[in-house]
């Protein structure tokens, strides 16, 4: 069994804090097997969030607020016209979380391919990328945790966000690398509402992460069994 919950789009995104403890509710009745693996979708409002490998340089010099968050990887941004993705799953074991993390951006390089993006892996980099060969953009960042076989965090999908926040950071910390979105390749607006479909679809396709059947919940669902 594997729900999923649109948590909030568009006017009714969802800010982070509130989004975390969402999470954190959710990962703790999945891990009690009190509910089953469980997708959230959503968008944030406006905000960056800091990775525990994240410098100091790496941050904004502008004293923009930075939430520092339990996850793998380095400082991103968030906010509105990105889908954030956040699977709460039991990981098979031995836990193999390199293992996960190419899952899950090959579930996204497979809804891109749909969209008629040509999405590919970058060796040593987390992520999915677009453009010719060694001058690759980032159109979707992965950043994970997983406590006691539950997954936590998740991917954040370029979709028609503005890319002027990134120029503020460096992004996941990668330095000679740009950031692009499914709009801007495309050359016209996709919103993240149209992406929940493919989404899902694919991760019900995904036999690496046990996905057998889907049990749409209500985010008031959520609240009330987490």
């Amino acid at each position: 069994m594997l729900d999923f919950v649109v948590a909030g789009l568009s006017a009714n995104s969802v800010p982070y804090v509130e989004g975390l403890e969402l999470q954190r509710a959710v990962h703790r009745s999945v891990v009690a097997h009190e509910r089953p693996d469980t997708v959230l979708l959503l968008e944030h409002p406006a905000v960056y969030t800091a990775g525990k490998r994240t410098l100091s340089e790496e941050r904004p010099v502008d004293d923009t607020p930075v939430i520092d968050v339990d996850r793998g990887g380095k400082i991103t941004w968030h906010g509105p016209g990105q889908l954030v993705g956040y699977p709460i799953l039991h990981l098979q074991e031995p836990v193999d979380v390199v293992g996960y993390v190419r899952s899950l951006e090959g579930i996204l390089i497979e809804v891109l391919v749909e969209f008629g993006i040509d999405a590919v892996r970058v060796a040593g980099r987390s992520g999915v990328w677009v453009g010719p060969a060694d001058h690759e953009d980032k159109i979707a960042a992965i950043g994970i945790r997983v406590a006691q076989g539950v997954t936590m965090h998740g991917f954040a999908l370029n979709c028609s966000n503005s890319l002027e926040p990134y120029s503020r950071i460096i992004a996941c910390g990668i330095r000679d690398a740009g950031v692009t979105t499914m709009s801007r390749v495309l050359g016209r607006t996709i919103d993240p509402s149209e992406l929940i479909d493919p989404i899902t679809a694919a991760f019900l396709r995904a036999t690496s992460l046990n996905s057998v059947s889907t049990n749409p919940a209500s985010l008031d669902t959520v609240r009330t069994n987490a």
